[in-house]
């Protein structure tokens, strides 16, 4: 049951033959025996669950149904605002806030139908580390590898069958990287295609907000509750929202992706290079036309995000950062710091040469419909071994994930097989500003043909 996809649940609501109270009653109680091994949740909403779940099942028998999230149980990272629970961000500094209206993209799901079961874990503010004072969700596939950066919690609430989708956070790979660590499809994408009004800040020139799901499809329909423009957030486009799981029945025949090859094959480690030239083959399998081409040189533009990401970080704490240090972990702290110190004249710098290699990346479509890339140059780390990084310089280990923060594109990971410690690899296709649409076409053709989305963790 609860690793069915929201289609299929939704099927089952529609037709009256599952009840929203009673699915989520069996999510609830899923979440109390096997979350305390899972350390997803920061918490958990009953009561509120409850609420819209007899809601829309009153709805639904009266013949009103809102659409395919009416009724399905999903969970939200905890750096979005809600009125019905805290929302901490993470942090000691905020462990009691509780505000007094709900982020935009709550606001569309629960229009939606969905029932929220609770919030879920994320690093400090959305950064590299988890709080000191804050235990660490747990990777489902192996308890010893690395849950991803800051949306580690929705990751694995979505691997382990605790929630039926999630939403995440998008800074310098928070929704790729932890679909990445527990084998999920996600998309994050187009900067300002969803509001981020009433959602914790990092950075907010490469803050996105996008859904962390089970498949394509589910990805597409928890996308299409959440885009579009919002007054409250003038950053939000008002470029028109598609039906993001219209094409998703469609083939991919001519369509050409092109291949950076000496970008990865540099990068990634011999067994990621594997998979992904297996990956690749199996879209020409599907009738695209692959295309090797040259990707822009990277490590300037990765160098530019620390500056871009840490000033823009300084900027959001600077109520509470350093009149509250005592608050802080090291690892946000040390970021903070290292942001106030930045020169204005490299970060003015910094800001151009992005615009130039903004530009350098969307010249590739002008040749290509996506390119295809990893999410992780080599396999999911340890905790350990990431725990090394994460005080460290981090922004290497993210080559394939932070230059799309940097240019604002829309990427979409989805799982391409195992390594040999039985963790997933993902990987991860990149486009053009607003194609979500096509994204979520081709990668719902290959789990067609594919089953690697379909394998779950043991409870």
């Amino acid at each position: 049951m609860h690793y069915k996809t929201i289609s299929e649940l939704s099927s089952e609501i529609k037709a009256k033959r599952i009840s929203p109270v009673e699915i989520t009653k069996y999510m609830l109680e899923r979440i109390e025996s096997l979350d305390g091994q899972s350390q997803s949740y920061v918490t958990v909403t009953p009561e509120h669950a409850f609420a819209q779940a007899k809601q829309a099942e009153k709805e639904i028998m009266q013949g009103f149904w809102r659409g395919p999230l009416h009724g399905v149980p999903i969970a939200l990272k905890d750096l979005f605002y809600t009125t019905f629970a805290k929302t901490t961000g993470g942090t000691l500094l905020n462990k009691d806030f509780v505000p007094d209206f709900n982020a935009t993209v709550v606001d569309r799901l629960e229009q939606a139908g969905a029932i929220t079961l609770g919030k879920l874990k994320t690093t400090e503010q959305a950064f590299a580390d988890h709080h000191p004072s804050v235990t660490r969700p747990v990777n489902p596939w192996n308890a010893e590898r690395w849950t991803g950066v800051s949306s580690s919690g929705s990751g694995v609430a979505t691997a382990k069958g605790l929630a039926f989708a999630t939403l995440g956070s998008d800074t310098g790979g928070s929704i790729r990287l932890p679909s990445a660590a527990n084998g999920l499809t996600s998309i994050k994408p187009t900067w300002g295609r969803v509001s981020r009004y009433g959602v914790f800040r990092l950075a907010d020139s490469l803050d996105h907000v996008g859904p962390m799901a089970r498949c394509a499809f589910d990805a597409g329909i928890m996308l299409n509750a959440i885009a579009g423009s919002d007054s409250n957030d003038p950053t939000a486009s008002n470029a028109p929202v598609p039906d993001y799981t219209a094409n998703c029945q469609s083939n991919i025949k001519g369509l050409k992706i092109g291949l950076p090859e000496s970008y990865v094959k540099a990068g990634a480690s011999a067994d990621i290079v594997g998979a992904w030239t297996s990956t690749a083959n199996l879209f020409q399998a599907l009738g695209a036309s692959l295309q090797v081409i040259k990707y822009p040189e990277s490590w300037q533009a990765i160098n530019d995000w620390q500056t871009i990401a840490a000033v823009e970080s300084a900027l959001s704490h600077r109520n509470s950062y350093p009149a509250k240090r005592d608050q802080y972990g090291p690892v946000l702290a040390a970021f903070l710091e290292a942001g106030r110190g930045i020169n204005v004249l490299d970060l003015a710098e910094a800001c151009i040469r992005r615009i130039g290699y903004r530009e350098q990346v969307s010249a590739l479509f002008q040749n290509v419909d996506l390119y295809l890339i990893p999410v992780l140059c080599s396999s999911v780390p340890t905790t350990d071994e990431w725990q090394s990084l994460a005080g460290a310089d981090f922004a290497p280990s993210l080559q394939y994930t932070i230059p799309t923060d940097m240019t604002g594109g829309p990427t979409m990971t989805f799982p391409v097989g195992f390594d040999d410690n039985g963790s997933p690899i993902v990987m991860q296709l990149c486009g053009p500003h607003f194609s979500e649409a096509l994204l979520c076409q081709v990668v719902a053709a290959f789990q067609r043909l594919t089953d690697w989305h379909t394998y779950h963790p043991e409870d």
